[in-house]
């Protein structure tokens, strides 16, 4: 194997469409190569041993340079590559955004006796994004989640999680998420402030959300992709219930980690699946 790479996103997404250009120190380009859906480079050509410069490159990406040395075997590890978006901090084109949930997740997962996780998500819901045209920190999303969704593979502990203990799906059947505001926290990445309503209980969550990027889908229309995360304390929504298995250790933890990975597609109407 001549060269190989590892192309990815600060967020660790791959970089399917990179390209790898290799030259000598006269500038010479002696190798380029794509890399595969993984964001992989694997190249079987030998290079003579040396300098050369590495030139990774990608459409809406900036480029990195940087120089490898070639051994005697003619083989060279780039490693991983970072590349960081054109543009610095961006949000996809404005307008209405509507969340796929069939290429959605909205999980959470939930310390169990101190020492592993239990993970879940819940599988009905429904999300509006709009990008405001001018200034982008006043954009909005809206999200609807139906409690009693709630999956965890478990069939005795989703019922347990939808009682008046947990969820208390009967009284509140819906889990609503309505933004109040957004802030830069960075290259691709934005702080939304909002108020989560759980359990008829209404408190401000702030969701630390990665915009992945956008692209073209098979039915003609333009993608959207953001991971968000946020900590709630479940103490905060009524939701005391626990069991003590040994002196300071609690069967379930008192904070749960939501985790969200999103596809929203451009427009207030989904395309078919």
């Amino acid at each position: 194997m001549g060269l190989t790479a590892r192309i990815r996103t600060r967020d660790g997404w791959a970089v399917s469409h990179a390209v790898v250009t290799v030259t000598d120190t006269a500038g010479t380009q002696v190798l380029r190569a794509e890399a595969d859906d993984e964001g992989v480079v694997r190249d079987a050509s030998e290079l003579a041993p040396g300098p050369y410069t590495v030139i990774v490159t990608a459409v809406g990406y900036g480029p990195v340079a940087s120089t490898a040395l070639v051994t005697a075997s003619g083989r060279v590890d780039v490693g991983g590559v970072t590349l960081a978006r054109q543009g610095g901090t961006e949000l996809p084109p404005p307008g209405p955004w509507t969340v796929d949930p069939a290429h959605s997740t909205v999980g959470a997962v939930a310390q169990h006796l101190g020492i592993s996780s239990v993970r879940g998500r819940f599988t009905d819901f429904a999300a509006a994004i709009g990008i405001a045209p001018d200034d982008v920190t006043e954009s909005r999303v809206e999200a609807v989640i139906r409690a009693d969704s709630i999956d965890t593979g478990n069939g005795t502990r989703d019922t347990h999680l939808r009682s008046a203990d947990f969820l208390d799906a009967a009284n509140h059947p819906e889990i609503t998420y309505r933004s109040t505001g957004l802030t830069v926290a960075g290259p691709d990445r934005w702080t939304v402030h909002g108020d989560l309503s759980l359990r008829g209980v209404v408190r401000p969550v702030d969701l630390d959300l990665a915009y992945l990027g956008t692209g073209a889908d098979p039915w003609g229309g333009t993608r959207a992709a953001f991971r968000a995360t946020a900590e709630l304390h479940r103490e905060d929504f009524a939701m005391n219930y626990n069991q003590v298995v040994q002196a300071g250790i609690a069967a379930i933890g008192t904070t749960l980690r939501v985790e969200l990975e999103v596809q929203a597609v451009q427009g207030e109407s989904l395309p078919r699946a």
